[in-house]
C-alpha cells in the first residue's frame, strides 16, 4: 500500500482519494495510537465535504475509546495553539488548504501542537492498512456541538501578540476567500481599531479558493483600487498563509515578508546568526539581497514541516515559504495568515510608514515563472524503477543552469502535477528556458511511462 500521506497530511479529491471510509479508519487509528487520554481537538474549513469527513473521523475516534472536542469551522493555526493551551492529546484539521472545493484533506498535530512526525504517520498508515472495516455514510448526519469558547481564546491570543499596539488610522481590505478566516479575521482587525472591509466573506464551501484568496489576487487588487485602502491581505482556505497587497497593487509575498520582517529583527539583533529559513521556491533575488546585507538563507524542501524542522535544527526564529506560510517564534512557529497580517500591519503603524514605501525598500525579485505539467498519474505511486528514471530526468534539467539562473522541478505533494520553476535576471531567458525545459521534460516523461 502506497503512503496515504503527502507533504502536509492526507489530501485528495473527496470521494476519490479522500473517502468517508478512509476518514473513519484514520480517526480510529489516531485514537488507538495515542497514549494520552485527554481529548483530540478537531476543526475544519468551510468545504461541503468537511462535515461528512468530520462525522467519519469522530466515529472512528469514539470507537477507539478516545474523546474529541469539535471546534467547528476555524483557521488551521487555532488547532496547534489550543492543543498547547488546553493540554490536549492531539489535533486534526480537515482542510485542503489552497486547493479547490472538490479537494479535502486531513492534517494532524501532536500533543505539542506540531505536525506529527514520520514515525507517527507510519503508525497511522499501518493501522489503516490492517483495517478491513470499510464503511460508508449511513443515514442522516447528526450535527455535532461546537466549542465556541475555545475559538474566543484563539482570537484573544492573536490580539495579545500586538503587545498593546492598535491599528487605528489604517484602512485595510481582507479577502477571506469563503474559508476559515471568515469566522474571525474581520472581528480581530476591527477590535484593534482598523477600518476594515472584507470581501468573499461568507462561509461558502462551494466557492472556497475559487477565483479569490492567496492564489488569485485580482479581487483584492480591485477592492483596494475602489476603496483607496492602505493595504490588503488575502488568505487561503484554512487561513494558515497570507499574501499582502499595497495601496498601489504591488504584491507582498512570503519572500518579501521574510526579507522585511527579518531585516527588522536583524536590526534589533534578535535574529539568530542573521538566519532565515525558506524553501527551494524562494526567489533568487531575495537570496542575493539578503546575503548582501549580511544575512544567511537556508533552503529546505517545499512544505512548512520541512521549514519547521530546519528552524528547530538551526535555532532560527523566522522562516517560511514564498506562498505566504510564515513561521515565527512569537507564536510558537505556527503558520498563521491572520497573525502574519497583523504583524505586517503593526510594523507599518509603529514605523509610521505605508506598506507601499516599506515594500519599495525590499529586494528586486528576479523574473520567475512557475509552470505546471499536468500528469494523469501520481509520481509517488509509480513503481520504484519508473520513479527513479523520472527523478534522474528532473535532476538533469535542474543541473544545467546556475548562478544568475535557477531551475527547480518538483512533483506536487497535493495534486497530480509536476511544478517547473525557472528564474533568471532576464524575463526573455526565463520564458524561453521555461518553454524549452517544460516541453523536453514532458516528452521524456511520456517516453518513460509509455
Amino acid at each position: 500500500m502506497q503512503s496515504i500521506f503527502g507533504t502536509d497530511g492526507i489530501r485528495g479529491r473527496f470521494n476519490e482519494e479522500i473517502t468517508y471510509s478512509l476518514a473513519y479508519k484514520v480517526g480510529y487509528a489516531l485514537g488507538s495510537t495515542l497514549e494520552k487520554e485527554s481529548p483530540i481537538l478537531i476543526g475544519r474549513d468551510t468545504r461541503i465535504s468537511g462535515d461528512i469527513l468530520l462525522q467519519a473521523i469522530t466515529k472512528g475516534i469514539n470507537e477507539s475509546g478516545k474523546k474529541f472536542i469539535n471546534l467547528g469551522i476555524c483557521p488551521t493555526p487555532a488547532i496547534p495553539f489550543l492543543i498547547k493551551q488546553e493540554n490536549l492529546s492531539s489535533g486534526v484539521m480537515i482542510s485542503a488548504s489552497h486547493n479547490p472545493p472538490e479537494y479535502n484533506g486531513i492534517k494532524f498535530f501532536d500533543h505539542n501542537g506540531q505536525k506529527i512526525s514520520k514515525y507517527f504517520e507510519n503508525k497511522i498508515q499501518t493501522l489503516v492498512k490492517e483495517s478491513n472495516h470499510d464503511i460508508s455514510v449511513s443515514g442522516k448526519l447528526i450535527p455535532l456541538n461546537t466549542n465556541k469558547d475555545l475559538i474566543d481564546k484563539y482570537i484573544k491570543s492573536l490580539i495579545q501578540t500586538m503587545g498593546g499596539e492598535n491599528l487605528s488610522g489604517l484602512k485595510i481590505i481582507l479577502d477571506t476567500c469563503y474559508g476559515s478566516a471568515t469566522i474571525c479575521a474581520k472581528k480581530i482587525f476591527q477590535s484593534l481599531g482598523a477600518d476594515v472591509r472584507v470581501i468573499n466573506d461568507s462561509k461558502n464551501g462551494l466557492k472556497i479558493n475559487m477565483n479569490c484568496g492567496s492564489t488569485n489576487l485580482a479581487p483584492l487588487k480591485k477592492a483596494l483600487r475602489e476603496n483607496h485602502a492602505d493595504m490588503g491581505f488575502s488568505f487561503d482556505g484554512d487561513a494558515d498563509r497570507v499574501i499582502g497587497i499595497d495601496s498601489k497593487g504591488n504584491v507582498l509575498d512570503g519572500d518579501h515578508i521574510l526579507f522585511l520582517w527579518g531585516r527588522e529583527l536583524m536590526e534589533q539583533k534578535i535574529l539568530t546568526n542573521n538566519l532565515l529559513i525558506s524553501t527551494h521556491m524562494a526567489n533568487l533575488g531575495f537570496e542575493k539581497a539578503w546575503k548582501k546585507i549580511g544575512g544567511t538563507l537556508y533552503r529546505t524542501d517545499v512544505g512548512d514541516k520541512y521549514v519547521h524542522d530546519a528552524i528547530k535544527e538551526k535555532g532560527a526564529v523566522l522562516g517560511g515559504e514564498q506562498s505566504g506560510h510564515i513561521l515565527s517564534k512569537i507564536n510558537n512557529f505556527s503558520g498563521d495568515g491572520i497573525f502574519t497580517a497583523l504583524q505586517i500591519s503593526k510594523f507599518c503603524k509603529k514605523k509610521n510608514i505605508n506598506l507601499n514605501d516599506w515594500l519599495k525598500s525590499s529586494f528586486e525579485p528576479y523574473p520567475q515563472k512557475l509552470t505546471n505539467i499536468n500528469l494523469n498519474f501520481n509520481i509517488n505511486k509509480l513503481n520504484p524503477e519508473t520513479k527513479i528514471l523520472i527523478d534522474q530526468t528532473i535532476a538533469f534539467y535542474q543541473k544545467i543552469y546556475s548562478d544568475n539562473c535557477r531551475v527547480y522541478i518538483r512533483p506536487s505533494g497535493t495534486e497530480p502535477v509536476l511544478r517547473v520553476l525557472v528564474e533568471a535576471k532576464n524575463q526573455k531567458k526565463v520564458d524561453s528556458l521555461s518553454s524549452e525545459i517544460t516541453n523536453k521534460l514532458f516528452l521524456e516523461i511520456d517516453k518513460i511511462i509509455n
